[in-house]
């Protein structure tokens, strides 16, 4: 019997059994052929400290020494732009991260073409995070899967989660293809299927839901600059990076879909492309990639981490939504403690817990 079963492998379960390897024996569960497939193997991902909200930058700030140190981030900066409009919103939402210890400059017309020549007009106003980065997510998750296995960890692929039953002390776990396995603790790091695990193990469902993200990548008809920041809309609707002299572009789009392979749907594609043309006059040469993913979020948007309210020997490590892989460092860490009952840190537990859903 092993001490912890994590269901999922990508970047959260991969975090997490490399987090408790060294305490205990590991079986890592990954439904796919290989590892991060599903919405690790899709993000485009970055570290800003602002993404996700006040509730989630301790988990992303904490984990920018891990990047840092394993030499996973790249300078990039991020601007957030608005309209007239939106400026007293922008305002509030500079002041809130000023008050957290974000280093987040107002930024004028002026100073916003001389980041983005082409802008159109009516973008008057902005705030530039002169720290966000761009992470390495692959390399990433490779540190966490080399780690866990170095330490013990047993990886199972094509390892569909069936069913788990509790037995006794422990967990008895039945694989799609018919194998078997057994745990004292039961970790439900699925993802979009997060809601799935827990019915298979007779847990009470949170009401986590899988939301598609597209992406698409553009060749300009001119040099993309390299020193371009991350650029995203006060009002959530698109997001653009440069990445290998092309042009990474979503129009953050948060569609409901049932946990599956997700694929991009062809009119959010065409929004994308035309909410950029509403933001900066850069022509497009071609559309040459296009890709979506699943983004699972809790009802209130916050992650989950901590044990069930009714069935203590499982935990949730789930509703990460787009940030998994900016916090996913500290993320690991807090879990681990919670797992293993051992002090927090400096990271208040309380906001994560599953907890906070019971009536």
């Amino acid at each position: 019997m092993h001490d912890f079963a994590i269901v999922g492998a990508g970047i959260a379960g991969a975090s997490l059994a490399a987090g408790l390897a060294q305490r205990g024996t590991v079986l890592l569960l990954e439904a796919e052929d290989r590892p991060g497939y599903h919405a690790t193997g899709r993000s485009a991902a970055f570290w800003t400290e602002s993404y996700g909200g006040p509730l989630v930058q301790p988990l992303t700030t904490a984990s920018y020494d891990f990047l840092e140190h394993h030499s996973l981030l790249t300078n990039r900066g991020g601007l957030t732009l608005a309209r007239a409009d939106e400026a007293e919103d922008l305002e509030q939402f500079v002041r809130t991260f000023e008050a957290l210890g974000v280093r987040i400059d107002r930024q004028n017309r002026a100073q916003i073409e001389a980041r983005l020549p082409g802008l159109r007009s009516e973008w008057t106003c902005g705030a530039y995070e002169p720290d966000c980065r761009d992470i390495d997510v692959a390399a990433l998750h490779q540190i966490y899967l080399a780690e866990a296995k170095r330490l013990g960890a047993d990886l199972w692929v094509r390892a569909e989660l069936a069913s788990a039953r509790r037995e006794g002390d422990g967990w008895a776990l039945t694989i799609a293809d018919g194998r078997s396995a057994a745990a004292c603790v039961l970790v439900n790091a699925a993802g979009a299927w997060a809601d799935v695990v827990a019915e298979r193990s007779g847990v009470v469902p949170l009401g986590i839901s899988p939301l598609r993200r597209t992406v698409v990548q553009l060749r300009m008809s001119m040099t993309v600059p390299g020193d371009l920041p991350l650029v995203m809309g006060h009002d959530g609707s698109f997001y653009f990076k440069p990445e290998g002299g092309k042009l990474w572009l979503s129009p953050h789009d948060e569609v409901p879909s049932p946990p599956c392979d997700a694929a991009p749907d062809e009119l959010d594609v065409a929004t994308a492309i035309e909410r950029f043309e509403q933001v900066i006059d850069w022509p497009i040469a071609a559309l040459e990639h296009k890709w979506a993913g699943l983004r699972s979020f809790a009802p209130d948007r916050l992650p989950i981490y901590g044990f069930d309210g009714q069935q203590p020997h499982f935990f949730w490590f789930a509703g990460q939504g787009g940030f998994g892989i900016q916090t996913a460092p500290a993320a690991a860490d807090l879990a681990a403690c919670l797992l293993l009952d051992e002090p927090a840190g400096a990271i208040d537990p309380a906001p994560y817990s599953p907890l906070r859903f019971v009536q």
